[in-house]
């Protein structure tokens, strides 16, 4: 993060980055997965879509994929690419 004269933050875009999740088949399913890999430091917000079996998620910084991978398996799903 660079700074602005005046103590003001200046951020660049945020980065999207998207995962594979396998197993994911309902909307209980988005919802169980989005809120464990939005606990993940960083993460900003998380669109998790079971028809595709994708999630992407938007964070200042490109997120840590261990802690990503971690956190949907805390769900109960897997995450087979990313």
């Amino acid at each position: 993060m660079r700074r602005r004269p005046g103590g003001l933050h200046l951020r660049g875009p945020p980065v999207q980055t998207t995962f594979t999740v396998a197993g994911m088949t309902c909307e209980h399913c988005e919802k169980r997965v989005a809120g464990e890999v939005g606990d993940v430091f960083g993460v900003e917000s998380v669109t998790a879509d079971h028809v595709t079996g994708l999630i992407s998620v938007t964070s200042a910084s490109a997120p840590d994929p261990e802690a990503v991978r971690e956190a949907v398996e805390e769900a109960g799903y897997t995450v087979v690419d990313g």
